[in-house]
């Protein structure tokens, strides 16, 4: 018996310890599920805060199906009620009430102004677009660097750190292929939401680009849900509203 202890001993010390190490798709994948269901609907509320303490604020009904399919519709303020927005994979459209087809957008645009551009607002997972090239544990908490996979991503590396107890964001850094900052996303108020959704309800951002200027964007309810195809379409952007 002793010799057979001291045999297993021999082999636990021999294994490298890159084979302890986290795997981080696994843990990325987690933080993406623990952040939101695969397919759900949601009521968010966005807030532009300008340097002077004004607000602009937004009401959006989102619904989102599988890892590639984001669709929204805007509920308040009366000036952008019915618009919409979609996305599919890094495709994106906004379509504006009686004013003909959806027209293209892009990630870095922002159809509500504000820190937030079209990717924060129509999120997909992080392991959809990005890789994990390293993961840190430090005390209470993991560090993910994450690459992007193409050119089309809004951020080409992000920083996630992320608490080991629930395994969700605390903070995001978004940085360009030169590693400079463009914003850091703030996670706040774990919420249990029912349905085993337990997530931050807050999403504070700033940034070095915009200086004085910070938007919110809190989660007032959000379910899982399932939806058809068809609601991922151009045709069904002025009939989101029906889903609620």
């Amino acid at each position: 018996m002793f010799k057979k202890i001291c045999f297993m001993l021999v082999l636990t010390m021999a294994v490298p310890f890159s084979a302890f190490a986290v795997d981080g798709a696994k843990l990325l994948q987690e933080i993406d599920r623990n952040l939101s269901p695969e397919s759900y609907e949601s009521y968010r509320k966005l807030i532009n805060i300008e340097p002077s303490g004004a607000k602009k604020e937004f009401t959006l009904f989102t619904v989102k199906k599988g890892i590639d399919k984001v669709a929204s519709v805007f509920l308040a303020p009366a000036s952008e009620k019915g618009r919409s927005t979609l996305r599919l994979g890094e495709n994106m459209w906004l379509n504006i009430p009686n004013v003909g087809k959806p027209i293209r957008i892009t990630s870095m645009q922002s159809v509500v102004g504000g820190v937030f551009n079209n990717a924060d607002i129509m999120q997909l997972d992080y392991a959809e677009e990005y890789d994990v090239k390293e993961v840190k544990e430090e005390e209470g908490e993991y560090l993910l660097l994450l690459k992007a996979r193409t050119k089309s991503v809004a951020y080409d590396q992000l920083k996630i750190r992320a608490d080991k107890k629930n395994r969700l964001p605390t903070k995001i850094e978004c940085l360009t292929e030169a590693g400079m900052l463009i914003k850091t996303l703030y996670f706040k108020g774990v919420k249990d939401f029912g349905g085993g959704i337990v997530r931050p309800e807050v999403i504070e951002t700033d940034s070095p680009l915009y200086k004085g200027y910070k938007s919110v964007m809190i989660t007032a309810k959000i379910k899982k849900r399932t939806f058809k195809d068809e609601v991922f379409t151009l045709t069904f952007m002025p009939n989101l509203e029906s889903l609620r």
